[in-house]
């Protein structure tokens, strides 16, 4: 009989070849002889004796059950063949319709990828029927052949919940949320699509996870290779899925509060200047201040960091392991809020500082930088200046973080030039100029090169950004990979980070004889600047001594409970400060640039007791977004005898 989705193929069958399993028949028993009792006359017949346990007729029941058992197997076997040989090919058939539905959702065509969808529904439930009965079930408990059936079950099983179950609930919202519905008009973002779109999402990521635990449980280490292969994949496939899925439930459960559903909102974005680089990114200049209220944006306020000034006494109470590390600047001076990577804390201050200033408490803190700017613009078009002339693509960085130094020499013609450019790449996203789908492109980028971080003052909204790039934090929890940071400070007082270059190669190190693993870092930071003729307000206060040669504080962070066990350049060692940050041990160097030259750190990095659980594990690298992209490679470590 046909299973759905075969009728008008011809069925497929085993090739021929020898038999994979063999069943050997039991001897044949020896052959009974009966004899004829002769009865005495005037005696009565002997009655039989009464069977005692185990005794011939229980012999032969037991014979049967076996033999009714093996009849079983050898009907399970050549069951399980026919039934496999059916659902390879339907599972072969669900992956190339897998594929082919993610291309035709990719380029939009929704009509197409609905007819795949269906197709694809087709073949995982052939799969999961062939895969379903008695046959399985036994065979699956064999020895040798057993693992390899119960994973093609349990594949096929996930296939199909996820085809069934998950995928249409995701197809209805890429129909419903079109980027065009999502797309500013006249300073409005209509809120409905995403309400609506939430619920279907959130049933998607549910399906998808439900398959990740169900392969997950799959033991590859004694399956057959060519399966053992196709589970990694599949798994990697869906840890990808959960990660894109993943981010756009929680994006469809933050914006609508964020952006003034449930009541006004408002929110300082700083733009940080790259130029004079701090650990997330620059210096915050420019600021905005942008007001929500059921998805109408506008912008309330905007000014400098210098229009808020410094403070006499610290904003809020820094803790004592970062006091340590920074003294009191973060809380005293807006330009120092971000001396610390950690995003969360330098939104709070900023925050307060802000409050301290206006006397208005913001809902939130949105960090960018013109780099990010630069990749909005290649979807908005160029954006009008308000003294002339116009900001693009191309344009963008070497405009704001170079040119206009030389241009507007008068610090306050800067400032009003910036906060203007600020806010006319803003409107220009508001008034709904540009594709919106591109847009969303370009801010994914961003946000994966940490440049858009974001903090909100909801308790809630913010556990919910909890280990994404956007919260900008360090993770946690280094158990699944121990992460390094390499964070930079301007050390000159000026804006000579402009010319900074970067790269970093992080390996696997050697182990202690404790059995603790050390890391390796290879930091190389190097200079482009020129050797004469850049503005005063560039150059700065020359704290190198040298108006030229660019001074870098570099931190470096280990991975939880780890620490930084020595910093070497060119075979000697460097002297460095040291300090604790989240559990985190920190290593502060002074790196001094002159035109043109480089330096080459190599640094030994302790990794933490976490690391030593991993059998294996690829570190993480963490760094300051930079005007010019950072070079970097990762290098897979390996366990270290005894973990």
């Amino acid at each position: 009989m046909e299973h759905e989705g075969q009728q008008g193929r011809e069925p497929q069958t085993p090739p021929a070849g020898p038999a994979r399993y063999a069943f050997t028949p039991p001897e044949v028993p020896p052959k009974i002889e009966f004899k004829r009792v002769r009865r005495e006359p005037g005696k009565a017949p002997q009655k039989p004796a009464r069977r005692g346990p185990g005794e011939p007729r229980l012999r032969r029941w037991h014979l049967l059950t076996a033999a009714g058992l093996v009849l079983a197997l050898i009907l399970s076997l050549g069951w399980v063949g026919v039934d496999g040989w059916r659902a390879k090919g339907h599972l072969e058939n669900a992956a190339g319709l897998f594929s082919q539905l993610q291309q035709q959702v990719q380029r939009g065509d929704l009509v197409a990828a609905r007819g795949t969808l269906s197709a694809l529904q087709s073949e995982t439930r052939a799969a999961r029927e062939n895969t379903g009965g008695f046959g399985w079930t036994l065979i699956g408990k064999l020895p040798a052949v057993g693992d390899d059936l119960s994973a093609v079950r349990t594949v096929a099983y996930v296939l199909d919940d996820l085809a069934g179950n998950g995928l249409p609930a995701l197809l209805d919202v890429a129909a419903g949320l079109d980027p065009q519905r999502l797309a500013p008009r006249n300073g409005r973002i209509d809120l409905t699509a995403l309400n609506a779109a939430a619920p279907r999402i959130a049933r998607g990521l549910m399906v998808i996870r439900r398959a990740q635990t169900g392969v997950a449980g799959i033991d590859t280490a004694h399956l057959a290779a060519p399966l053992a292969s196709a589970i990694t994949e599949l798994r990697s496939g869906l840890d990808h899925a959960e990660r894109i899925v993943a981010t756009a439930d929680r994006a469809a459960r933050l914006l609508p509060p964020m952006l003034g559903a449930n009541g006004p909102r408002t929110y300082l974005v700083l733009f940080q200047n790259n130029a004079e680089v701090r650990a997330t990114g620059g210096m915050p200049g420019a600021y905005l201040v942008i007001h929500a209220d059921a998805g109408a944006v506008t912008i309330a306020d905007q000014g400098t960091a210098g229009d808020l000034h410094s403070f006499p006494v610290p904003v809020q109470n820094l803790s004592v392991d970062m006091e340590a590390l920074y003294t009191t600047r973060p809380a005293v001076y807006p330009a120092d809020v971000n001396l610390t990577p950690d995003f969360p804390t330098a939104a709070v201050l900023a925050r307060s500082m802000y409050a301290k200033h206006t006397g208005v408490t913001v809902d939130g803190v949105v960090a960018t930088d013109p780099i990010a700017l630069s990749y909005l613009l290649r979807v908005t078009g160029p954006v009008r200046l308000p003294k002339g002339g116009s900001l693009t693509a191309d344009n963008a960085v070497r405009t704001l973080l170079s040119e206009a130094y030389a241009k507007y020499p008068d610090p306050s013609v800067q400032d009003a030039f910036f906060a203007g450019a600020a806010r006319d790449t803003f409107n220009a996203l508001i008034r709904g100029q540009g594709n919106p789908k591109g847009i969303i492109t370009e801010l994914a980028r961003a946000a994966g090169e940490r440049r858009l971080l974001m903090w909100s003052a909801d308790a809630t909204e913010e556990a919910a950004l909890a280990g994404t790039v956007v919260q900008g934090r360090l993770p946690d929890d280094d158990s699944a990979a121990p992460t390094v940071g390499v964070f930079l400070n301007d050390g000159s007082g000026g804006k000579l980070s402009y010319y900074l270059t970067q790269a970093a190669d992080l390996g696997d190190g050697s182990c202690t004889e404790d059995g603790d693993h050390q890391l390796h870092l290879k930091l190389t930071l190097g200079s482009t600047a020129p050797a004469a003729g850049l503005p005063a307000y560039v150059t700065g206060l020359a704290l190198s001594g040298d108006p030229y040669t660019v001074r870098t504080n570099a931190m470096v962070f280990s991975p939880v409970g780890g620490g930084i066990v020595g910093v070497t350049l060119d075979g000697k060692e460097v002297e460095f400060g040291s300090g604790v940050e989240r559990e985190r041990g920190v290593a502060v160097f002074t790196v001094d640039l002159r035109p043109g030259s480089s330096q080459t750190f190599d640094i030994t990095i302790q990794a933490g007791d976490q690391t030593r659980a991993n059998a294996a594990f690829t570190p993480r690298l963490w760094t300051t977004p930079g005007v010019r992209p950072w070079k970097t490679t990762v290098t897979a470590g390996t366990p270290c005898a005894g973990t």
